[in-house]
């Protein structure tokens, strides 16, 4: 990466590259074939301080901001894709409740509370270790933010008792809490009602059920969240109540933490595609093919669409911030349809290049190609989502109709 960096986050990436070289590559193979989870992956980022990444440096964290996890996700995606997206969610637990939260509007009440559930969370993962996790989809609208949530959170005397389900929840063999989006079980609930708490992984009524056995990104074990009257005490509360639809609304960029995973996985195909045309792929014969103008012309092409990618990528992440524009929003989309399509479409000119062994599973871009191909199915931006979005706002100023 040549864009100007600062010195710190020169450091967190060359971190993240040198795991990924050296421990990441070796054992995604593995993950992948038993679709089982990367505990030693999160040994490696626990033992680096890296599990800590967005935590304030007040608390004991590196206190990386929304471009540097940015930037640090993607150079995990190169080594790792299943890594990579979940160490999105819990990075980005950390981050949506750290400095994202703390400029948003709240009361001093507010402020003064949830600076000790920051505090409490911080704790966890910096001292304890803790890894955190962030369902989302339900099997409805609610993960695209179209309907509230329809797991509900009844308030009691000191929480709330959580009653629903959670789809396709990343770590869920893994995670010590899960941070759960839900609605509040009032009368005329709507997503202004939306409250986001960290359900800890022993408490009564929560389950985790049923198989794991995907297209790609197989080594998240993203099985099914079943919470029966689940109790959690209040000051487990990621954000105050009603903070989360304020951050929804004033922080699109707080949805587009799934697409450095990709990022990475489009720069591996063509770092392996260089690699396999120099014949310099480990443990195989070191014959070249990069003399042929069919190979040269197909790596043009692949350098071009990664730089286009990339470039769109670093423009995004770098204009994220509170209360875009509406021309930085819709930059935000257009980043991450481009990266979301374009990882895959990486993958298939990789595999078209370097021909009929690069199928095999013992080789990485087999599993490239299956891994990018999920990224556009992802909620809560969805390809489908991006363009719809996208169409939107091109055509209607706020508050027009055709009325």
């Amino acid at each position: 990466m040549d864009f100007e960096l600062t010195p710190k986050q020169q450091d967190l990436i060359e971190r993240a590259g040198l795991l990924g070289r050296e421990k990441f590559a070796g054992r995604a193979e593995r993950y992948d074939a038993e679709a089982s989870f990367p505990y030693e992956n999160y040994d490696d980022l626990r033992d680096n301080g890296l599990l800590g990444l967005c935590v304030p440096e007040e608390h004991g964290g590196l206190g990386a901001d929304f471009p540097t996890y940015c930037m640090v996700s993607a150079e995990i995606g190169r080594y790792c894709g299943s890594t990579a997206l979940t160490y999105n969610m819990h990075a980005c637990s950390m981050l949506w409740s750290g400095t994202m939260t703390d400029q948003l509007d709240m009361s001093n009440e507010q402020r003064d509370r949830h600076a000790e559930a920051q505090a409490l969370h911080f704790k966890r993962v910096v001292k304890d270790g803790a890894i955190y996790a962030q369902p989302f989809s339900e099997g409805n609208a609610s993960a695209a933010g179209r309907a509230p949530f329809g797991t509900l959170a009844k308030k009691v005397d000191g929480g709330y008792v959580l009653n629903g389900k959670k789809i396709f929840a990343s770590l869920a063999d893994a995670a010590d809490y899960f941070g759960i989006l839900c609605t509040e079980d009032v009368d005329n609930a709507s997503r202004k009602d939306t409250i986001y708490l960290a359900v800890p992984r022993n408490s009564e009524g929560f389950e985790v059920t049923g198989p794991w056995d995907p297209l790609g990104m197989r080594g998240t074990v993203s099985r099914t969240l079943l919470l029966n009257d689940v109790f959690v005490p209040e000051e487990n509360e990621l954000m105050p109540r009603g903070v989360y639809f304020q951050a929804a609304n004033r922080w699109p960029h707080m949805f587009m933490t799934l697409a450095p995973t990709y990022m990475g996985l489009a720069q591996a195909a063509y770092d392996f595609t260089v690699k396999y045309l120099r014949g310099e792929v480990e443990g195989m014969p070191p014959i070249k093919r990069r003399q042929f103008p069919t190979k040269q012309l197909a790596t043009a092409e692949m350098f071009v669409k990664l730089e286009q990618t990339r470039a769109l990528f670093m423009r995004a992440i770098g204009e994220a911030k509170q209360d875009p524009s509406k021309e930085e929003r819709m930059r935000a989309w257009a980043a991450q349809y481009t990266i979301m399509e374009n990882a895959n479409d990486l993958a298939r000119l990789a595999i078209r290049t370097c021909g009929g062994q690069s199928m095999l599973k013992n080789l990485p871009l087999e599993r490239i190609y299956r891994d990018s191909r999920c990224g556009s199915l992802m909620l809560p931006l969805t390809a489908e989502l991006c363009l719809d979005r996208l169409g939107k706002e091109a055509l209607y100023n706020l508050g027009e109709t055709d009325d």
